[in-house]
């Protein structure tokens, strides 16, 4: 299931999704009665609590409480191989930067940590911008993978949507991919744990939920639901077309109707996994608390008091916290880093006459997965299994480059790369779509293309680069939307990468919505009722990132996939050097 890159998105953009098409509704969690205990869709093969053997993690005997250990990640993004640069290193508890990640040494770690019947969950974003080992089987090696390391439940995170709602439900319930057919590890079985999701609704039907809301374990005797959110944002950051049936609902509002009808069953234990985070002061260990308050805060602070720990992801930081839930009530709230480089262990006791946690007795601890260990050999051999069925493909040359050209910013916000992929995307839609500008959103670059050792650039190097296989589109925008949607860029705090044909001016002291002038194409000046055909890939032109001028677009047309524009550019142009970082002057 190699992939042919010009059918991935287009499969995954057709995508109609209605509401008798639910396979959950409602959820096998939703509709259980007191006294049942709730499993995952499929039993997870391998360690820890192999089918069969009780989940109890240490002996808790016959005391007043039942011990409950919890190993969470968040955030790996399909890592199966060690992260590399900056994404393969961690400040750790001694303030010493390590290296770390790597399902191998993940594998090693959780098996130091996990007693027989630990939990394992997770906090979204498991899938999706991932690296071509996994990416180029639509993420079924990862979903496997954990699997195979225990994984029970996760919140759904933005990048499970990548490829829209459909494709979501083949990867947790199983079947070969629509159009790339069988992985060569055969047909698809499923999701070996489930993904929750209290705050995706249907459009049509906003009471019914389009992913189980919630999940229950029993552990000992006693019950523990797990609720699963991702963030309210995430229609502006995904593909509109996957899930333009889809509604997501405020996280609290979801968080606390799905913690009633817990407590409607009778479980007083839970937790939250929320595919939402804030921001830290860097450089800080990963089991301290220098959050800088914002949606994760927000959401840790709101949900009701009933919930007993918050388990976040999304923001890719390391930390743990104790805020204040309504009641007045310290609650532990954590996150775990991105790329599994940190595991998070959470320990709790749950009084059994209550049936609830004991608040007082919640410890939790960011385990930074270093490479100091042996990693585990199964896990090895299955990553090892999977590069070898992709090397031909990720090792395939498409291009050379003179010298680095990387995404670092000039003081305008425009990079060498964003450039560059902008000129090869205005290359491939100006003959179909009549583009004359092209525009990058700069989160949509994930990596450097570096020179070393010998300039050459291979298929894997440019997926790596971008990842997202959009889909390259145009849309006329009048000269007054093209002004409208350059300043909008400064609204959102994001500069979109243009294309050599498109040049401006932006005053630096001037206020919001009056940054930008003198707007030329080709160096003519732009008028106000001027046409002009615009091409972005189609997150972009689906309003993604918050550039909702894009939406007013007319004439829509559809092209090759951003991946496909930018290999066909290297091949057609190589040796490329870095372009010039001239397109937008700032002034005083």
């Amino acid at each position: 299931m190699i992939p042919r890159s010009s059918r991935r998105m287009v499969a995954a953009a057709a995508v109609a999704v209605t509401c008798t098409a639910f396979a959950f509704a409602p959820s096998t969690a939703a509709t259980a009665t007191a006294g049942d205990a709730v499993q995952p869709a499929h039993a997870a093969p391998g360690w820890p609590g192999e089918p069969g053997k009780p989940d109890r993690p240490g002996k808790p005997g016959h005391g007043a409480t039942v011990p409950v250990r919890l190993v969470a990640v968040n955030d790996f993004h399909g890592n199966l191989e060690p992260p590399s640069g900056s994404s393969g290193t961690i400040v750790d508890e001694s303030g010493q930067t390590v290296e770390a990640g790597g399902a191998a040494y993940m594998a090693a770690h959780l098996k130091r940590l996990a007693t027989d019947g630990t939990i394992v969950v997770g906090a979204g974003d498991l899938i999706g911008a991932t690296p071509l080992v996994s990416a180029a089987y639509h993420d079924e090696p990862t979903v496997e993978l954990l699997g195979k390391l225990g994984m029970r439940f996760s919140s759904v995170g933005n990048h499970e949507f990548d490829e829209g709602y459909r494709e979501l439900l083949r990867v947790m319930k199983g079947g070969c991919h629509p159009e790339d057919g069988c992985s060569p590890a055969g047909r698809w079985r499923g999701a070996a744990f489930d993904y929750l999701g209290a705050n995706v609704r249907f459009k049509k039907a906003p009471n019914v939920p389009a992913v189980a809301p919630y999940a229950i374990k029993r552990i000992n005797g006693v019950r523990v639901g797990f609720i699963g959110l991702v963030t309210k944002t995430t229609p502006s950051i995904v593909t509109t077309e996957g899930i333009k049936d889809l509604t997501f609902v405020d996280e609290v509002e979801a968080a606390n109707r799905a913690s009633r009808e817990l407590r409607r069953l009778g479980v007083k234990a839970q937790v939250v996994l929320v595919h939402e985070g804030d921001q830290i002061n860097i450089g800080q260990s990963p089991d301290a608390c220098p959050v800088i308050p914002g949606p994760g805060m927000r959401i840790a602070e709101g949900i009701t008091s009933d919930v007993d720990l918050i388990i976040m992801g999304h923001s890719h930081q390391a930390y743990i916290c104790k805020t204040t839930d309504p009641a007045g009530q310290a609650r532990y709230v954590t996150q775990g880093s991105s790329f599994g480089r940190v595991l998070t262990r959470i320990d709790f006791e749950i009084d059994r006459r209550t049936k609830d946690v004991v608040r007082s007795s919640v410890t939790a601890d960011n385990h930074v997965v270093t490479r100091d260990v042996a990693p585990d050999p199964e896990i090895v051999e299955f990553v090892q299994t999977w590069k070898e069925r992709v090397a031909e493909v990720e090792n395939r040359q498409v291009g050379a480059i003179t010298a680095d050209i990387t995404r670092s910013p000039a003081p305008s916000g425009e990079t060498a790369l964003g450039n560059l992929i902008a000129d090869a995307q205005l290359e491939a839609t100006r003959e179909g779509g009549g583009a004359q500008i092209a525009l990058m959103n700069p989160g949509g670059v994930r990596a450097d293309l570096t020179y070393a050792p010998d300039g050459v650039v291979t298929y894997g190097e440019a997926f790596t680069v971008q990842p997202f296989n959009n889909l390259m589109q145009v849309v006329t925008l009048t000269g007054a939307q093209l002004d409208a949607l350059l300043e909008q860029q400064y609204e959102v705090n994001r500069v979109l990468q243009p294309s050599a044909s498109l040049t401006y001016t932006v005053s630096a002291s001037a206020p919001v919505g009056s940054k930008v002038s003198n707007i030329a194409i080709n160096g003519t000046p732009v008028t106000e009722d001027q046409q002009i055909r615009v091409a972005a890939n189609n997150f972009l032109v689906g309003g993604g990132d918050g550039f909702t001028v894009f939406t007013q677009g007319t004439d829509l047309w559809s092209g090759p996939l951003d991946l496909d524009a930018f290999v066909n550019y290297l091949q057609a142009h190589s040796p490329v050097s870095p372009p010039e970082l001239n397109r937008i002057t700032v002034v005083p």
